[in-house]
């Protein structure tokens, strides 16, 4: 009897392959007949290989760290390789109270740790605790609380006796935990207060059978176990030891952007005693920010090799990445450029730039915690320099045509595309370092929104925003990091108007292409009343149209017109696909993108032939001839 082989996994192809099986042998009829027993049990046979295979199928994936799927097996073979995923992170804020105690005079008021006051965001309240007592000197009973951190989430405390089982598990039994915020306490039974301080580490070196530390992993339900030492790690636990863990439990990035809050925690005096305050108000120093959600399953993915590839050292861009990923939890993305890859060549450099989860720079403090941290991963005799990104904006003016006779109003059919092309923005091909604008998927994405849409004519513009240096004299550069659209006349860059010393009326900046196309050399422009265009200052600067790269020389500029000293510049990209390129940060601005509505009037019925759609509805694909940017 000729045997058949298994190759598919689909249900009816597998029922197939039964009756195949069964064709070779004319012991069996009837089996091709939908309504006999014979069928049932054919279906039943197929259904259970289904299952089986299905389940193999599952099996072998999440056994492998590239093709599981299901969390709890992501982070298992994770922690294999020593990598413990980034949890929750509690959104933080600074205020400012002062508060005065009738009654007391007590030369010392402390803040309790715990709850400390309510904020909202986004119509929700929030809770915000202090994870330490914070004491303040108190003047007749009044005391001024300055600058104190806050964090969101809700304070808790857990405790354990320790027995003398070998397979005691010290599990936090609530999700959503900030692990930045557990610490750990150990004391003996007869002791009195939180005892021995123990200290998270990641790494065992240097670590003795007597030294006071724990670990920590991620287990099921994204809840957290604590591990101590055996006695050659870390140091052992007795049978009767209690431990204490404080931790915060957060609600991650929904906490962000609250910025009002109102007193709700608990004041004592030096005796120990709760004193009610007389009402007052919390000034805001700053507002929450900075909180982030658990590590993704793709993030797991792509940095525990790499992390233990690195192997505690930073020799390799990709390792400079996961270390500083690791250093600083708030990176959401990290561009590292050796100094041979600079222009000029900067050797024995490496220049590092961080994109925070919140904002756009890395504040001065964290730069030196990050670049004291990092050295004792680097090879000696290479300096490390964090520099702030730079944004490269992408920009789209788009022509819809679309059929009338299919939507109710083209402003309603206007809103779905921005909310498209706004989901766009925000995918992972944006939002970091060497991104890219990948302008067929924005197209596709366009014509997919409604089905009334015919087509759309797209023109992508790049800009960069030069923060001037008003009433004094500096030189400027702007590096776009891809080639510049040369077209003979010109009209090549753009920017926003501003004034220099000496001129009383608004200049733009624009370009004149030298004969090599190349290279050409930066004007500065002004309007005339009866719409003539001149020369204020012919060669004020040069451009590298293949570099992408624009140099204005020394220039007093005394104001601009957009806020905050911009002049927002833009060019034309040779290709519609822009790339971020090494400390650019690309930012597809849907806020400065232009959308507009044109009827198909030959998709619509109005008109067959195209010729009134070629005299009244046609629309350029190149850009336009204006001088300056509007």
């Amino acid at each position: 009897m000729p045997f058949t082989k298994f190759t598919n996994l689909d249900f009816d192809q597998i029922k197939e392959s039964i009756k195949d099986y069964l064709r070779a042998n004319s012991d069996f009829t009837g089996f091709d007949f939908e309504g006999s027993n014979f069928s049932v049990l054919i279906d039943t046979l197929a259904y259970n290989t289904y299952i089986t295979a299905f389940n193999s199928n599952m099996v072998v994936n999440e056994s492998f760290l590239d093709s599981a799927t299901l969390r709890e097996n992501v982070v298992s073979l994770a922690r294999n390789i020593g990598y413990v995923p980034k949890s929750r992170s509690a959104a933080k804020a600074y205020v400012t109270f002062t508060t005065t105690v009738n009654g007391s005079s007590s030369p010392t008021l402390t803040l309790k740790k715990g709850l400390v006051c309510v904020g909202s965001a986004n119509d929700t309240s929030y809770t915000f605790s202090i994870l330490e007592d914070i004491q303040r000197s108190a003047d007749q009973g009044v005391a001024t609380f300055d600058n104190i951190k806050i964090s969101e989430g809700i304070f808790l405390t857990k405790q354990f006796s320790v027995d003398s089982s070998l397979d005691q598990k010290f599990i936090l039994n609530n999700s959503f935990i900030d692990t930045s915020t557990i610490k750990v306490y150990v004391k003996n039974e007869s002791d009195t207060g939180l005892g021995q301080e123990y200290n998270l580490i990641n790494n065992i070196t240097n670590i003795t059978g007597s030294s006071y530390v724990y670990l920590i992993q991620e287990i099921q339900d994204e809840k957290y176990e604590l591990l101590f030492g055996d006695g050659l790690i870390g140091k052992k636990l007795e049978t009767g030891e209690i431990i204490t863990v404080n931790y915060l439990v957060t609600s991650g990035k929904d906490g962000n952007g609250s910025s009002r809050f109102s007193f709700s925690g608990n004041i004592v005096d030096s005796n120990g005693n709760s004193v009610s305050p007389e009402p007052f108000s919390v000034n805001t120093n700053q507002s929450s920010q900075n909180g982030g959600d658990i590590e993704s399953i793709d993030s797991v993915k792509y940095f525990a090799p790499r992390i233990y590839s690195a192997q505690n050292r930073a020799v390799t861009g990709r390792d400079y990445e996961s270390i500083v990923k690791t250093i600083y939890p708030d990176a959401e993305s990290v561009s590292v450029v050796g100094g041979e890859e600079l222009d000029p060549p900067k050797f024995g450099t490496v220049e590092i730039s961080i994109k925070p989860k919140n904002g756009f720079l890395v504040s001065e403090f964290n730069k030196s915690r990050i670049l004291s941290q990092i050295k004792q991963y680097s090879i000696s005799g290479i300096n490390q320099k964090i520099v702030d990104l730079k944004l490269l904006y992408v920009e789209i003016e788009s022509f819809i045509y679309y059929n009338d006779s299919m939507v109710s109003t083209p402003e309603n059919l206007k809103s779905k595309i921005i909310n498209s092309i706004t989901g766009y923005s925000k995918s992972t091909n944006m939002n970091k370092f060497g991104g890219r604008f990948r302008y067929s998927q924005v197209l596709k994405t366009i014509d997919n929104t409604d089905t009334s849409i015919t087509s759309n004519i797209t023109r992508v513009t790049v800009r960069r925003n030069l923060f001037t240096l008003l009433n004094q004299f500096a030189q400027y550069e702007l590096c776009f990091g891809n080639q510049f659209h040369v077209s003979e006349e010109g009209k090549n860059i753009k920017s926003t108007g501003f004034n220099i010393s000496g001129e009383s009326d608004i200049v733009y900046l624009t370009d004149i292409p030298n004969a090599d196309k190349k290279t050409g050399i930066l004007s500065i422009i002004k309007n005339l009343p009866d719409g003539t265009i001149r020369v204020v200052a012919k060669s004020a600067g040069t451009i590298d149209y293949i570099k992408g790269e624009i140099s204005l020389g020394t220039i007093n500029i005394v104001s601009t017109v957009k806020p905050n000293n911009v002049i927002e510049i833009q060019a034309f990209p040779e290709s519609n696909d822009v790339v971020g390129l090494r400390s650019l940060y690309l930012n597809f601005d849907i806020s400065k993108s232009k959308i507009n509505m044109i009827k198909d009037v030959i998709s619509s019925g109005d008109e067959i032939s195209g010729t009134v759609f070629n005299r009244d509805f046609y629309t350029s694909s190149y850009s336009n001839g204006s001088l300056i940017r509007k």
